[in-house]
């Protein structure tokens, strides 16, 4: 099976020697998308801002690989603080529709800057 990169642009993962995405087959694993900034910062603002942005940052993966965000079969969704999980589905809410996507919500210690609160990863379905 030949594996086949997803790029966006800017790619601010590019340093840290990380696809944005990989296609295997039909299947397409987007990386972890934070609230960054096209200049790979975090966003000023809460947690919705946040991540809003990464819905964001996720939808120009999948763009960039021919997808939508209701290609998405499964979501995993990193927050350091479980207080905000009605923001996360608010945010569930504005960027999926049904049939909604299988989800795993986590809450973790630290994401790889102490600005970020929330990231980002998916499984989608190419030609679904």
């Amino acid at each position: 099976m030949q594996l086949k990169q997803i790029v966006t642009e800017p790619d601010p993962y590019a340093p840290y020697l990380l696809s944005q995405g990989i296609q295997a087959g039909n299947l397409v694993f987007v990386s972890g998308q934070a609230g960054y900034g096209d200049d790979g910062k975090i966003v000023e603002g809460d947690f919705l801002a946040q991540g809003r942005r990464a819905f964001k940052n996720l939808e120009r993966a999948l763009k960039s690989g021919g997808l939508r965000l209701s290609d998405i079969a499964k979501v995993t969704i990193f927050v350091t603080d479980m207080q905000k999980f009605d923001d996360v589905v608010t945010l569930r809410r504005e960027f999926f529709s049904a049939p909604y996507p299988a989800d795993s919500i986590v809450e973790i210690k630290a994401l790889y800057t102490p600005q970020a609160m929330i990231e980002i990863e998916a499984i989608a379905v190419a030609n679904a």
